[in-house]
């Protein structure tokens, strides 16, 4: 990892409008680590230096850093508990917000117009050291293009933390082309994107915590710089930085998982469906599924639940053949319907017990979902 070095001072005194401090402060808190046990990581950096007030935070996984305009007497670094911090600032009563530092009192005193708080600080020393954002390359991908990508196939990463490589999202460029995978035991979204201009041929796997904090942090712009070094990717967007570690392991072979021949494949009004699968989905409780049963002519979609109830809502389409019933994880489904933009999506089945795929159009994902096996 490229490491910067933190100064640590003997006492700074920092002006700043509150209201720039305040956003950018609850913006970079989102790294705060909430994990009792390692105190320093529940601070926020302030680093004093020229006109700026830099602000870091990091939970040892991602790190989020930005500054604000400041005017500036002495130069150093200081930590600051986070969260307090941020209520604190966003509830002062005037527009500007003084911080002081005296170093021999390991305090940090907060005022504005009558309000006068006392935080004690944290070793600066003892804080994490990020990435040198200066040494990391990067190039620049268009913002909407990217947080689209990133917003079809995010959901489908797994939680499961014992199995970390299933948590990230797979990024690849290649020429003129984005492409993101995110498979799971249970599902799996694949989705290619065209991109304009030149960027680097790159591979790698993102943790999909780090692409959901992006997607918040970048809001405006038309671009996101993007940089990879060793070990750690790097984001830059609306004058804030975020730094995460890439994944190892082997990542499935999302391609392997796409059967290449379907018995069924069933054309579907796309917000029809997704209504009645919400609907439904009401009654399904604990591991239940939700059930689609086709017949000539005739979708209907069942849940039951012991104890809770059940619920039951039928619609035409147009399928022709033996009857079928399959079960599906009514939050999966609910998801893969929700990731297709078009007005029809096509849903292509095998049997039962085989997996099933949700396309759209050419701007839509390729959404794998497995089956429940059904009692009886």
């Amino acid at each position: 990892m490229i490491e910067t070095n933190t100064i640590v001072g003997t006492g700074m005194k920092i002006v700043t409008q509150r209201g720039d401090l305040a956003q950018k402060l609850g913006v970079v808190a989102r790294a705060v680590s909430t994990r009792a046990s390692v105190q320093i990581l529940s601070g926020v950096l302030l680093r004093a230096e020229g006109s700026r007030l830099h602000l870091a935070a990091t939970d040892m996984e991602l790190s989020l850093r930005s500054s604000v305009d400041a005017q500036i007497d002495g130069d150093g670094s200081i930590v600051v508990p986070g969260r307090l911090l941020v209520e604190l600032v966003r509830l002062l009563p005037e527009s500007e917000v003084t911080i002081e530092h005296r170093a021999e009192e390991s305090v940090v005193h907060v005022t504005s117009g009558s309000s006068t708080s006392t935080l004690h600080t944290y070793a600066a020393e003892d804080f994490p050291r990020l990435p040198d954002l200066d040494a990391v390359g990067t190039f620049t991908v268009d913002r909407v293009s990217l947080l689209d990508t990133v917003s079809r196939v995010a959901r489908s990463a797994s939680r499961d933390e014992s199995r970390p490589v299933l948590t990230g999202i797979l990024v690849r460029f290649e020429a003129g082309k984005l492409v993101m995978a995110a498979p799971d035991s249970y599902r799996s979204s694949v989705k290619e994107t065209e991109l304009g201009g030149d960027v680097p041929e790159l591979e790698a796997i993102i943790p999909a915590r780090a692409l959901a904090e992006l997607s918040r942090i970048a809001q405006a712009g038309d671009a996101v710089e993007l940089g990879v070094h060793d070990n750690q990717v790097v984001f830059a967007a609306d004058d804030v930085w975020l730094t995460t570690r890439r994944i190892d392991g082997q990542f499935p072979n999302y391609k392997q998982l796409l059967p290449e021949t379907f018995e069924y494949d069933v054309t579907l009004p796309r917000n029809e469906v997704l209504d009645v699968v919400r609907r439904v989905g009401i009654m399904v409780q604990r591991t239940s599924p939700i059930q689609l049963r086709f017949a000539e002519g005739e979708l209907t979609v069942f849940a039951r639940t012991q104890d809770i109830g059940e619920a039951k809502e039928s619609l035409p389409v147009q399928f022709s053949g033996e009857p079928l019933e399959i079960g599906f994880n009514a939050e999966f489904l609910r998801e893969g319907i929700e990731s297709i933009g078009e007005d029809e999506i096509k849903l292509r089945l095998i049997s039962p017990l085989r997996p099933a795929v949700i396309e759209g159009g050419e701007d839509d994902p390729t959404y794998l979902i497995m089956p429940i096996r059904l009692p009886g």
